[in-house]
């Protein structure tokens, strides 16, 4: 598991004897912000070469560009990877030809995002699409001889790619700018809806680029792939090339209030109508994946419509009689992915499992499903030849490149460097998994990561860090925007509680929390900081500061009304404030419907039952509010209403506003701020 190349000099490294020993300050959000960060783990066919995808951020042009990098696994000598792509190129989508000499990539070099080929050599990137619209996604068919894209067009132009464009002109031309819309969404996450769907079609390769393209939807209409998240892992080829399955939910005005994708079979050739494989499902299923055969589809399915955050089971379906089975239906864990093992026999598949994120190897036969690499959070992988390649991340260190035997069986082999050999003048907190007993009488985990300059028989004060989901986790990964060792290179220590709805301890233990935003997790956070207290006393109770965005910006907003006594200061950021207006105002309906057990029209006694709105009265705690004006999952106007109701009240407290940012801050410079402003709030009211 040593890492194949360093940042630091040999000689450097000798003479501190160790990166620890240069190790002088905590990690910092200039740190973080700066960080370069791996991705795209992507093998050749024969398993003999890897490429990945570094981003570098210039922090002085607030933007950020991304390389791609080579490495010859087989080669004797130790050098690092190389440089694939040449500079001044930004580049994402790595994937190989079926003969593994040459890598495909997306890049808008050109001005538009569009498909390029470049040896595995190096050289001049070559264009192999030219289509006037962005290429959001692809991929390659199985000879390599054409490729599947999707592209935003607008339904009414069919397979017309130059009547998108025209459209689009003409819009633009237009002096006036008023939108009429008749049914939702009217806006998704961060933008608003122009009329316009992800389509998929296909373009053959040759010499020149491809210039059109054949819409394979079908007669479909829905985004391929799904918005605001879809990637192409959504569609695939089948073996013979002869036609591709995609998942999609139809855009129509119900769409908003459901999950129901289905899996449709299309001819490649862009003829016939699509066939529903997975009609008799009413709920989402997705991820298709071909046998090797093409005999049997494997994907990924949940059983219960309306319920973003339901398990997904593996299942496979035979085609030829459409009978399906679920593979591992006593696993009680939700697959992310299917990557097949080269005999056929097992699936990979990541999955969250207790404060972690391993990879699992399931047998196909037996259903029997195994750890093969714990220890952190592993992100991404993929598998050929005798190769298995993967990247993790732990509390301690963003994604690190390894690859493996194509089992796992034999010892990880890193090809890029760990945070700490990025930042070697950074210590980090060492962090610990704790249990106690929570609602209910379950056993509830958590986490503690100590201050990076921590010392026996002193105290810390404290920040207690709240996940958002509320299906969600905070555990042993690393995160670019909630991210521990920021407070810990502080000098705080942090606590985080996984509470009833939490992913990873079960399903019933993620169900918990529908219909029960305000009892149940907040007795966990309860316990959950009363058991921290009493395990580690170098926590400082009496200075502490409660933290949490999206479900836990809401449980921030609940807890100044009902639960202020252990808090300093807050931080609520793009947090549910007034829960029946958040009930008409988010996009995603079915969200909120299935949460509160009914819509806000049939169920209005619901959504006041935890509603922080009610409990301003009992607020008392300084706090900072944050909110971004393009968040359209939890709307500005609920971040304004917390701090009108606070400053009406002559709490102290203050708004941090983002013109530019979503549910997220994602901007290097606003990620900075962001965090500069929320060490200082917390400063002011508990030290360091």
């Amino acid at each position: 598991m040593t890492p194949r190349f360093a940042i630091l000099p040999l000689a450097l490294l000798l003479a501190c004897g160790s990166t620890d020993a240069l190790a002088a300050r905590g990690f910092d959000v200039r740190d973080l912000a700066s960080l370069d960060r791996v991705s795209s783990p992507t093998l050749s066919p024969d398993g003999r070469r890897v490429v990945f995808a570094q981003r570098v951020v210039d922090m002085a042009a607030n933007k950020s560009s991304t390389a791609l990098y080579i490495e010859d696994l087989m080669a004797r000598d130790s050098a690092p990877p190389k440089r694939l792509t040449p500079e001044g190129w930004n580049v994402n989508s790595p994937g190989f030809s079926p003969d593994g000499k040459t890598v495909y990539f997306l890049s808008a070099k050109g001005g538009s995002m569009q498909l390029y080929a470049i040896p595995v050599a190096g050289g001049t990137p070559k264009q192999v699409t030219d289509l006037g619209t962005d290429v959001g996604g692809y991929k390659l068919s199985p000879d390599g001889k054409r490729v599947a894209v999707n592209l935003e067009t607008f339904p009414d132009c069919k397979g017309d790619l130059a009547c998108s464009k025209k459209k689009l002109d003409e819009r633009s031309a237009q002096k006036n700018t008023g939108v009429v819309f008749d049914r939702m969404f009217i806006r998704h996450w961060d933008a608003w809806n122009d009329g316009r769907l992800n389509r998929l079609f296909v373009a053959t390769l040759g010499d020149k680029p491809a210039t059109t393209a054949t819409l394979v939807s079908g007669g479909v209409n829905g985004d391929v792939p799904s918005r605001p998240f879809g990637d192409a892992t959504e569609y695939t080829w089948s073996p013979d090339g002869a036609s591709l399955v995609f998942s999609a939910r139809i855009a129509d005005a119900k769409e908003p209030m459901s999950t129901n994708f289905d899996l449709y079979q299309v001819s490649a050739d862009g003829t016939g109508a699509a066939k529903n494989l997975t009609a008799s499902n009413p709920a989402w299923d997705t991820g298709a994946t071909f046998s090797r055969d093409g005999k049997t589809l494997f994907y990924r399915a949940m059983k219960r419509p309306g319920f973003e955050a339901d398990r997904f089971g593996l299942m496979a379906m035979d085609l030829a009689s459409g009978s399906t089975r679920e593979i591992a239906p006593k696993w009680d864990r939700s697959a992310d992915g299917i990557t097949l093992a080269n005999d056929g026999a097992t699936i990979y598949t990541t999955a969250t499992d207790m404060g972690e994120h391993p990879l699992f190897a399931v047998d196909i036969a037996s259903g029997e499903a195994k750890k093969i690499v714990g220890e952190g959070s592993v992100s991404a992988i993929d598998l050929a030849g005798p190769t298995l390649a993967l990247t993790r991340n732990t509390l301690k260190t963003g994604d690190v490149l390894y690859t493996t035997s194509a089992d796992a069986s034999a010892p990880l082999r890193a090809i890029t460097p760990t945070t700490g050999e990025r930042v070697p003048d950074v210590a980090f907190g060492d962090f610990e998994q704790f249990d106690f007993k929570g609602w209910n009488g379950d056993t509830v985990h958590g986490y503690v990561v100590k201050p990076w300059n921590y010392q026996e028989g002193k105290k810390y004060p404290v920040a207690f860090l709240i996940h958002g989901g509320p299906q969600g986790s905070f555990g042993n990964g690393w995160s670019y925007r909630w991210n521990p060792q920021t407070y810990a290179g502080q000098g705080y220590a942090v606590v985080m509680i996984d509470f009833h709805g939490s992913t990873g301890y079960g399903q019933a233990f993620t169900d918990a929390i529908s219909q029960h935003w305000g009892d149940r997790p907040l007795e966990d956070l309860q316990k959950g900081w009363a058991a921290a207290q009493k395990q580690y006393g170098f926590l400082d109770g009496d200075k502490a500061c409660a933290l949490g965005a999206s479900y836990g910006g809401f449980m921030v907003n609940w807890i100044a009304g009902n639960w202020s006594q252990p808090w300093k200061c807050l931080v609520s950021h793009d947090g549910v404030f007034d829960q029946r207006m958040m009930g008409f105002a988010t996009e995603e309906q079915w969200f909120t419907d299935w949460e509160q057990g009914g819509s806000a029209i049939d169920k209005p006694a619901n959504y006041e039952k935890f509603n922080p709105v009610n409990h301003v009265k009992n607020w008392r705690v300084p706090m900072l509010v944050v909110h971004g004006q393009q968040d359209f999952r939890i709307p500005v106007e609920q971040g304004i209403g917390v701090f009108t109701a606070l400053q009406r009240q002559g709490i102290p407290s203050q708004f941090l506003y983002f013109p530019d940012e979503n549910h997220w801050v994602l901007k290097p410079a606003n990620s900075v701020q962001w965090h500069d402003t929320v060490n200082a709030w917390l400063k002011q009211y508990i030290g360091q």
